[in-house]
């Protein structure tokens, strides 16, 4: 379990005199190397106490180590709680000496050494609402997966198939512009085949619109009112955003009334009335297009998000988590918040628990945007060095108060209204990235708060729960 700075009240060890006053209720036992100190097929009836050395916890039949004990530290405590077995192994790391205090003579250090007593009690209870807790977690995200299954057979079908109907109409919806045009008798051949070759261009630019300021757009738009009034256009103002949008401008709609195939008076009218009606048609069948789209994103966002289908421990892209996260909370941030990003490049991935670390994402992101009010400017960067990934996530709300600062990893704890919050999430938070063998901190002043987590490139995995342990 990954120690926070000023930590000691939530995660309690003995000291080492503490150790001393412990060694008369139990034999001191000692273990080589890989030496199981029991296993799940046991019945755990001990507190194992280390002295030396250091102890892994491991889940039963994965063999990876999800906790590590040091001196003063204990394991054993939840299998005696629960009157169960243990779920876990046991094992010592390198060559340990361990202090097996039998559960019977627990009454009776609470009574002559009160003190310690306290201490095995406040770390069993600590462990024990973290498993709680845990658990809920882990329920929700089953839960979520469900709920991202049936939304994904429910949705990105039909989603799917109104994507392609839309392209269909696009083409239709242009052939039909094409046939009209073929058999207008205002226009010359030669001005037909202009107007066509225009036409094309123009919806083609349309499929990437012009991305303009709103000075600049405004201005454009200005002057292209003023050559379709000019050449005796009425309500050009109903035209030229369409016309702007593809890329035209007043210079460019010159060669259409200019030259020896110009169109003048009714057919230029004509001409720009169907111009206008085809780019406005072939807007409306990619907007469709662009909609249904939403929701195929949307839908491999929460499938991304909660990582559903896919083994728990996987190779990841942590870039590919935050923009899920994002996805999945745009709905908070369009109302007034700027999201900067600056990734880098060559990114290594990292084995880890993709739905797990999107919990993360979500309640560093969701707890800065809460903080700013919903508006104001988040900033979300990931780097790496030859060991971790740093993954950094900025706003410039008011900050956190300096004397709860130290106190926000803490369960239970919040600063919301009653109702509001649980308290859970930022210890959910740094359960999480302890479990992935990583580190968070915050940083906080008026103005800028930053949660930086450092997660190692290859390290092997601890549980966030310990719950046998």
């Amino acid at each position: 379990m990954m120690h926070q700075p000023g930590d000691t009240a939530v995660f309690p060890k003995f000291t080492d005199e503490q150790l001393e006053q412990l060694r008369p209720y139990g034999p001191e036992r000692r273990y080589e190397e890989g030496e199981y100190l029991f296993t799940e097929k046991e019945s755990v009836n001990s507190f194992y106490v280390v002295l030396e050395g250091r102890v892994n916890i491991s889940l039963t039949g994965e063999g990876e180590t999800i906790a590590v004990h040091p001196p003063g530290e204990f394991t054993g405590g939840l299998a005696i709680m629960t009157g169960k077995g243990s779920r876990h192994r046991a094992q010592a790391a390198v060559r340990s000496r361990i202090l097996e205090i039998k559960a019977e003579s627990f009454q009776e250090i609470s009574s002559e050494k009160p003190e310690i007593g306290e201490i095995f009690i406040s770390t069993l209870a600590r462990r024990m609402r973290e498993s709680q807790a845990w658990l809920r977690q882990q329920e929700k995200m089953a839960a979520l997966g469900k709920l991202s299954a049936g939304l994904a057979h429910e949705l990105n079908n039909p989603a799917a198939a109104a994507r392609r109907a839309a392209e269909d109409l696009r083409e239709e919806t242009l052939k039909t512009q094409r046939a009209a045009l073929a058999h207008d008798e205002r226009f010359t051949p030669a001005q037909r085949e202009m107007l066509g070759r225009l036409g094309r261009e123009v919806v083609k630019s349309s499929g990437a619109p012009v991305f303009l300021d709103t000075l600049e757009r405004s201005d454009r738009e200005d002057e292209l009112v003023d050559w379709l009034e000019d050449h005796g256009i009425e309500d050009g103002y109903e035209l030229s955003p369409t016309l702007v949008s593809a890329g035209l401008d007043a210079g460019r709609l010159d060669s259409l009334a200019e030259g020896p195939e110009g169109l003048h008076e009714e057919a230029l009218v004509g001409a720009l009335e169907w111009l206008g009606a085809t780019l406005t048609l072939a807007t409306l069948a990619s907007e469709i297009g662009q909609s249904t789209g939403r929701i195929s994103e949307l839908v491999r966002a929460m499938k991304e998000y909660s990582h559903m289908d896919k083994s728990a421990m996987r190779e990841v892209d942590v870039r590919e988590g935050l923009e899920s996260t994002l996805t999945i909370l745009a709905h908070k941030l369009k109302k007034g918040i700027e999201v900067e990003k600056e990734y880098a490049e060559r990114l290594p991935r990292i084995r880890a628990h993709g739905g797990e670390l999107n919990q993360v994402w979500t309640n560093i992101v969701d707890n800065a945007v809460d903080a700013m009010g919903g508006q104001g400017k988040l900033k979300v960067k990931v780097s790496s060095d030859e060991k971790y990934v740093l993954v950094e996530i900025a706003d410039d709300g008011p900050g956190i108060p300096r004397e709860i600062k130290n106190r926000v990893f803490e369960p239970f704890f919040t600063t919301k209204e009653v109702g509001e919050g649980t308290g859970l999430g930022l210890d959910i938070v740094r359960r999480i990235v302890a479990g992935h063998g990583g580190e968070i901190r915050v940083d906080s002043e008026p103005g800028a708060t930053s949660f930086k987590v450092k997660l190692p490139i290859d390290r092997p995995r601890r549980a966030s729960n310990e719950d046998g342990g």
